[in-house]
């Protein structure tokens, strides 16, 4: 292994510096992405460049091997950039490191000539990465920084003179950048993205000053208390969804690539090469966009995040406490607006074909095409970094956040939620497993909002989240068993069995969240009778809370439970709403589900 430092200073570059180097620069952004939250306001105010920024770096320096190459290391950490960067920033960050890999990758060491011409080229493959190149952002302090490495590489060839020296022009670029953005100066701050990039250079600098990888530098997090300009309604958020999408064997080049995503939205930024390619868009249509990729290559990964919610987190919260879901909860749209609950989606799989649960797929589509597929839907829980990230993003906003999730017995999500709660360790977060889907799980989140509102504290959001868990149950109309005999879920030949038979089962859950079937009837009606009886021996009892009503293209069958039930129980159902995509591929077409909540 190479020394990382020489009483002479440093004069080559290889695998095991640059490594070390890195780390130190990651360890600087993720130390301040509290603050590089709170000064995102370009393009859009979602205030989470320093979420994705931190995340984007993380995934690089987890996947950077030990290897004394260079080149090789570099390679790694531009794909590992491409396959995990998040956000504007990050994705502008990804295409630098590729840019970098293109002209690092021979070489197992170089000298400070040779890196410094590798970043100017870098640089300038950035900026040929954006339709319309924005001063005053990150890619000005980039510019800036590799000029100032030329002119320092001019008159020496130490790599810690020179990376000082242009890091302190990055600084200077930095504070500049007010005076070139109107949305910065109106804020008074300087540009979140370019700000993650000189804390980048900070950490190597004084990684690089400090000669040893036992003294990277533990840099203090800022201040959370710090004063900034408080958005109001004149703030637009002209496109809602910050969507990424990684395209693999596409058959499309970059210049297309650019000019046809700019009829989707706007903050367009392309990375990587047509065999992997990374794109960033804001638009109001992630459902087209992504349709529109799928015949231009595989699409390996999608993400879209709403950035009118993660304005509302920053900047317009109602509460100290975050409310958070996943897309297996069913949940009307202006209930989740009211509370501002954040809802994590699944993934839905038709074939090679994938979707993001309620966000790039509605019910309505999602069941036209469950109807004509000839492959029946797969569904996949989120990812390990998706979960993760948003329960970062909403601490630096909240006091506490509380994640509410389909039972475990059913999907993952539950346990990815608890470990990211152990890797976020001290921070005030905490995962429910609802031990119910849909409708219930939908009438769990609901009451937690409510006692969010009524100005519950976390301690007594716990207590209560585990009384409502208890008290919750679902009963589902089942219409046919062949969509549960299509995914895997019943045998062909109980399914043929029932089918003969006419029977019509009813399933529900048991106390550990499992499924279980809680009787069948001959006809719908009866199933309709059994439930209307079971729910009227509550009812008597003065027992229950609230109920609702999900269903999958059913919505007369849905209306009429409505009518029978608000009759024996005194009361309308506090909604009812079509069951969603994720739900709705193991459930089928025509199913009708009832959540109740006792007191």
């Amino acid at each position: 292994m190479s020394e990382i430092a020489a009483p002479y200073g440093v004069k080559y570059l290889d695998g095991i510096r640059f490594r070390a180097a890195f780390i130190a620069g990651a360890q600087s952004i993720i130390n301040d992405r509290a603050y590089l939250n709170k000064i995102n306001v370009f393009p859009v105010p979602d205030a989470d460049t320093g979420t994705n920024l931190a995340s984007t770096v993380q995934v690089v320096a987890a996947e950077m091997s030990t290897d004394p190459s260079l080149g090789k290391v570099v390679s790694e950490a531009a794909d590992a950039a491409l396959m995990g960067s998040r956000g504007n920033s990050g994705i502008i960050f990804a295409q630098f490191l590729y840019g970098l890999s293109k002209s690092l990758k021979p070489h197992k060491t170089v000298n400070s000539h040779k890196f410094v011409q590798a970043a100017k080229e870098s640089v300038e493959h950035v900026y040929g990465s954006l339709i319309n190149p924005v001063e005053g952002t990150i890619l000005t302090v980039m510019r800036v920084w590799s000029e100032s490495l030329e002119k320092v590489s001019a008159v020496s060839e130490d790599f810690q003179v020179i990376l000082h020296k242009s890091y302190e022009a990055a600084e200077t670029a930095l504070k500049e950048t007010p005076k070139q953005l109107e949305v910065l100066a109106k804020a008074g701050v300087v540009d979140s993205g370019a700000k993650g990039f000189v804390d980048l250079l900070k950490g190597i600098a004084e990684f690089i000053k400090a000669g040893n990888l036992r003294d990277i530098p533990i840099l203090e997090k800022p201040e959370d208390d710090i004063e900034i300009h408080q958005f109001n309604g004149d703030d637009e958020i002209p496109h809602r969804y910050c969507t990424e999408a990684l395209l693999t064997n596409s058959t499309i080049d970059f210049v297309e690539v650019k000019r046809k995503a700019e009829d989707f939205g706007d903050s367009v930024v392309v990375a990587g090469s047509p065999q992997k390619l990374r794109l960033h868009v804001h638009t109001n249509n992630p459902s087209e966009l992504f349709d529109w990729l799928r015949e231009k290559g595989e699409l390996a990964s999608m993400k879209a995040e709403d950035m009118i919610r993660q304005y509302e987190v920053s900047h317009e919260r109602k509460y100290p406490i975050a409310l958070v879901t996943d897309s297996a909860c069913d949940l009307p749209q202006d209930i989740i607006e009211k509370y501002q609950i954040n809802v994590i989606p699944f993934t839905v799989n038709f074939g090679e074909n994938s979707y993001l649960d309620k966000v790039t797929i509605t019910p309505e589509k999602f069941y036209d095409i469950l109807d004509a597929a000839p492959i029946h839907p797969s569904t996949a829980q989120p990812s390990p970094g998706m979960v993760s990230n948003l329960l970062s993003f909403l601490k630096t906003h909240y006091d506490s956040v509380m994640s509410v999730h389909i039972s475990s017995q059913l999907s993952g999500v539950y346990n990815l939620a608890q470990q990211a709660i152990n890797n976020h360790d001290g921070d005030d977060i905490h995962a429910v497993d609802s031990k119910q889907l849909s409708v219930s799980q939908g009438l769990i989140v609901y009451r937690l909002a409510q006692a969010i509102e009524a100005g519950k504290t976390i301690d007594e959001l716990n207590e209560l989240a585990k009384e409502y868990v208890e008290k919750t149950k679902v009963y589902v109309d089942v219409a046919t068993l062949k969509y549960m005999v299509r995914g895997g879920r019943v045998s062909p030949t109980k399914g043929l069995v029932a089918k003969l038979l006419n029977l019509k089962p009813i399933i529900s859950l048991d106390e550990e969240g499992k499924g279980e079937a809680f009787g069948k009837s001959f006809s719908r009606q009866g199933n309709m009778e059994k439930i209307k009886k079971l729910l009227a021996e509550y009812a008597e009892k003065g027992q229950i809370w609230n109920y609702a009503i999900v269903h999958a293209r059913a919505l007369d069958r849905a209306n009429t439970y409505a009518e029978e039930l608000e009759g024996i129980l005194g009361e309308a159902p506090a909604y009812v709403q079509e069951i969603g995509p994720v739900v709705g591929a193991h459930n089928g077409i025509g199913v009708v589900g009832i959540g109740i909540m006792y007191e």
